[in-house]
């Protein structure tokens, strides 16, 4: 099992997660196939000094719904940094690996320091 590390210091959010999820796919070996799930580790560093372009920090809104009648919460980018900053780059991540059954055991391969 391989660790891979990335400092995300003054990075731009789309452009970090675009990099992260290339590596979390293995998309960078030459012994790359989509049909196998990789088990390599990529390892996040400095999360909460991310750059976002934009307004996008105050007008992005993350939405979720319970599936009861008036169940929409809706949050900005801004309340979910200040709760957790790791957040807001694994959905970025998410939004970028491929929607299959092999994502959320991709996902999994991601670590936060």
């Amino acid at each position: 099992m391989q660790v891979l590390t990335v400092d995300v210091k003054g990075k731009i959010l789309g452009r970090a997660a675009s990099e992260v999820a290339i590596l979390l796919r293995g998309k960078n070996r030459a012994d790359f196939e989509p049909r196998i799930r990789p088990t390599h580790k990529v390892k996040i560093e400095n999360v909460d000094k991310l750059k976002v372009s934009g307004n996008k920090f105050r007008e992005k809104i993350y939405m979720r719904y319970s599936g009861f009648p008036s169940g929409l919460r809706r949050l900005t980018m801004e309340e979910v940094f200040m709760k957790n900053p790791e957040e807001i780059f694994k959905r970025a991540v998410w939004g970028m690996l491929p929607n299959n059954k092999s994502r959320k055991f991709i996902i999994r391969n991601l670590i936060f320091k």
